[in-house]
């Protein structure tokens, strides 16, 4: 199972979005605070209303919670300050793929720590960077491509 982090998300549409891509895809997502809204919101659960009953929550009051629920997780940190592409490393079943809030990103500390665990997504430089959940699905459907869609239905059988 694959592990989504979303660190101090920002906008409640978007974690909506990402608890359902999260809930249709087998994948936990955790949420590390402060949030900047209240998980009980309507724009949260109007996004995935319909997936929230089958979303795996994990909630942490700060990173230093995250960190010592988590002490040996394998992880990547997704920041378009990365130095490489996130199609350039291996994915492994139970990593973490973390994500920094929408109008800062990831601490610099944390990515300065970690540069070796950093990836990015390719864009076009001095634009403004992928919305947060469109980035979760990229990583996170690359991972699980790496990984054969483990658990996951690659054909419906039915024809339009």
């Amino acid at each position: 199972m694959l592990n989504i982090v979303l660190v101090e998300p920002e906008i409640p549409q978007n974690t909506g979005n990402i608890s359902r891509t999260c809930a249709v895809a087998g994948m936990r997502l955790h949420l590390v605070g402060p949030l900047g809204f209240d998980i009980s919101e309507k724009a949260v659960k109007r996004a995935g209303l319909d997936y929230w009953e089958y979303l795996q929550l994990a909630v942490y009051d700060d990173l230093e919670h995250f960190w010592q629920d988590n002490p040996d997780c394998s992880f990547w940190l997704c920041s378009t300050k990365a130095p490489r592409s996130y199609c350039e490393v291996s994915f492994r079943d139970g990593d973490y793929l973390i994500f920094g809030k929408e109008t800062a990103g990831l601490p610099e500390q944390m990515l300065r720590k970690w540069i070796q665990r950093c990836i990015r997504i390719p864009m076009l430089d001095g634009r403004r960077s992928l919305n947060l959940s469109n980035s979760v699905a990229i990583v996170a459907y690359e991972a699980l491509r790496q990984l054969g869609f483990p658990g996951l239905a690659t054909g419906s059988g039915h024809l339009l």
